[in-house]
């Protein structure tokens, strides 16, 4: 038993171990920090002279977290000496950006209709709407088994929505409230599965690398979030408020460096240790989130919601070891049928799941 411990002691303190430790400590923690200060910020009033006020200008959160994020990766690409030009036209670039704003400010905005846990485990959704893009956008196929967990998530989720109160303590508009705010979360859905597929074809069309993208989105998805907020005024009235609370400047400035470390986060996890490590991380990530905002924010969950939740999370870890074990099987006959290993190999895997 003692020699098992020193076994498993061994394991996590080696090079390997501790970079692994290292990822899960700053995926988690980088996207805890974000999640708690989204709700903080769209959800809870800031105390001044003139009163206590709601923050109301979501695309003023997506400008700041798309200007911090366009920095890191210009440093990173002038650091390494990555190619900063745009790989692909500008256009494609903000097709992405287009989506990825509506979506992140529906995210948002939700939050002002629904809860925090509420939001989270609809996230977790996006599944369906990927497979639906994937489908039409880059003519993907998709099996029993994908379509089964999609399935169950999407249960697991009703059960959520109806056993309980899904409404947000900042909503005080009435009963309807609930009903925009899943509104809401659908066009995220729907935004989010667009950018997420449109990414992942221009990745494969035109060999981008990742901060090559990450740089050239984010700048035009900071121009987009600047024209919004310019056109209808309210670019003023986010500094205006600002100015009579400082504090949610400071608000803003974490939860910008916290979005920011945690796409570096996730990209060095993808990069160094694979897809099924970092689907563990995050969906153990969002059942935290959804844990810790019930505690500070104080959002009562019924044995029906938990038990929802329970269905959507324990198919998340279904999915991520089933497509591990898919990815187990096709290296394994990628190996038998070309001699190659690593690089080579993975290359082959690339082409069988295409």
């Amino acid at each position: 038993m003692l020699s098992q411990s020193s076994g498993v002691l061994g394991t996590m303190l080696s090079p390997d171990g501790l970079r692994i430790i290292a990822c899960v400590v700053g995926v988690v923690g980088s996207l805890l920090v974000y999640g708690i200060l989204q709700e903080r910020i769209m959800t809870r009033p800031y105390s001044g002279e003139q009163g206590d006020e709601f923050f109301k200008f979501s695309v003023f959160l997506v400008l700041n977290n798309r200007i911090l994020s366009v920095c890191a990766a210009s440093i990173i690409l002038m650091a390494t000496r990555g190619n900063v030009a745009p790989v692909a036209p500008l256009y494609k670039y903000a097709a992405v950006s287009v989506s990825n704003v509506l979506a992140t400010t529906c995210q948002y905005e939700a939050l002002k209709y629904v809860s925090f846990p509420v939001q989270t485990l609809g996230k977790c959704a996006k599944m369906i709407p990927v497979m639906i893009w994937g489908y039409f956008i880059n003519s993907r196929r998709y099996d029993g088994a994908d379509i089964s967990v999609a399935a169950f998530i999407t249960l697991g989720c009703t059960i959520f929505a109806l056993y309980g109160d899904v409404s947000s303590k900042a909503s005080t508009s009435g009963a309807n409230t609930s009903t925009y705010g899943v509104g809401l979360m659908l066009g995220y859905l729907g935004f989010d599965g667009f950018t997420s597929t449109f990414q992942d074809k221009l990745f494969k069309g035109y060999q981008m690398e990742t901060y090559n993208q990450m740089i050239w989105v984010n700048t035009c998805s900071a121009a987009v979030s600047f024209l919004w907020l310019f056109s209808d005024s309210s670019i003023g009235q986010a500094f205006d408020f600002v100015g009579r609370h400082p504090k949610v400047m400071y608000d803003i400035m974490i939860l910008s460096t916290a979005s920011m470390l945690g796409q570096l986060c996730i990209l060095y996890t993808i990069r160094e240790f694979g897809a099924l490590l970092f689907a563990t991380i995050m969906t153990t990530r969002q059942f935290l989130s959804i844990l810790l905002s019930c505690i500070i924010f104080m959002h009562p969950l019924t044995l029906q919601q938990w038990g929802g939740t329970c269905m959507v999370f324990g198919a998340l870890y279904y999915n991520a070891f089933i497509k591990a074990g898919r990815k187990a099987a096709k290296k394994s006959d990628a190996v038998k049928l070309d001699g190659t290993e690593d690089e080579e190999s993975d290359k082959l895997i690339a082409k069988l799941e295409r």
